[in-house]
């Protein structure tokens, strides 16, 4: 009988490859057809929470790992997650890294990039649907204005401790600002903006869940923001949107909701006033 020598080599198995994926904001439609396809064909999945569990049903055949990441919550360290990637590659399986949103923005990847090319393990990148895009898709408006807004910057207001924003050039630059992570951190921002030398009367729309079924808006104004979103108990995750291209919009939207309340208002009364005359004819009969 003849004996077969396996080197080391082959009995190790080969590298896998790991695919940090973009989730998107949520609404499972706006998943890209490329990352359905790779969560179908995936033997571990990590998935952060802002990814959402609905994704989840793309891909019953592999193992599942949740590592939270939600500002202002308890999450699973960072170093913990790289060493995860790197451990399940190396063992061989194909790996997706989900991350609500896009994976370039505000997610980490960069630390995750560095992590996988120092342990020589093959990665793609993935990209998604932003939070600030779906914000944007949600009003019905454009981030940019041929008058009023030449650009967008996308900015954290949850960076790391010491990290400076240069809000004052922020102020002046005439951008539409769309700020993630702001939520809990409005009265800094405020701060920060009006220091900066913005307008107190700046337009500022926070849209909290975009895309999902649940999404909201709150209208506002830089002056009156932090106000605002605490009478309004806004939540995150949420988007804030600032800038003077959002003037319109922010009009239309309040224009909407007095009517809203006005025809609810005038409901109420109506069903009032049907329960009096009802009250009236019992006492009579």
């Amino acid at each position: 009988m003849k004996l077969t020598t396996l080197h080391s080599t082959q009995l190790r198995p080969k590298t896998g490859k790991v695919f940090l994926v973009g989730a998107g904001p949520g609404d499972i439609e706006l998943l890209t057809l490329k990352a359905a396809r790779l969560l179908a064909m995936a033997d571990v999945v990590l998935i952060d929470d802002l990814a959402g569990d609905e994704v989840l049903a793309l891909c019953p055949q592999a193992r599942i790992i949740h590592v939270g990441k939600r500002g202002g919550c308890k999450s699973t360290p960072q170093s913990f997650i790289e060493k995860l990637l790197v451990r399940e590659a190396l063992a061989g399986h194909a790996v997706v890294r989900l991350k609500g949103g896009d994976v370039s923005l505000f997610g980490r990847a960069s630390e995750e990039i560095f992590a996988l090319e120092a342990a020589g393990i093959e990665f793609e990148v993935v990209p998604g649907i932003t939070a600030g895009l779906a914000a944007a898709a949600e009003l019905k408006a454009s981030l940019t204005h041929r008058d009023h807004a030449h650009g967008v910057a996308f900015i954290t207001a949850h960076g790391a401790e010491g990290a400076e924003i240069p809000w004052r050039a922020l102020a002046h630059s005439a951008l539409t600002l769309v700020v993630y992570m702001g939520v809990a951190r409005a009265a800094l921002l405020q701060a920060s903006l009006l220091a900066g030398g913005l307008s107190g009367d700046t337009p500022v729309i926070a849209v909290e869940s975009a895309s999902r079924a649940d999404t909201r808006t709150v209208c506002s104004t830089v002056a009156a923001m932090v106000n605002d979103f605490a009478t309004q108990q806004l939540k995150s995750p949420a988007v804030l949107v600032i800038g003077e291209a959002m003037a319109e919009r922010a009009s239309a939207i309040a224009e909407a909701a007095a009517i809203a309340e006005a025809a609810a208002l005038a409901e109420a009364a109506a069903l009032a006033e049907s329960a009096q005359l009802a009250a009236g004819t019992t006492r009579v009969a």
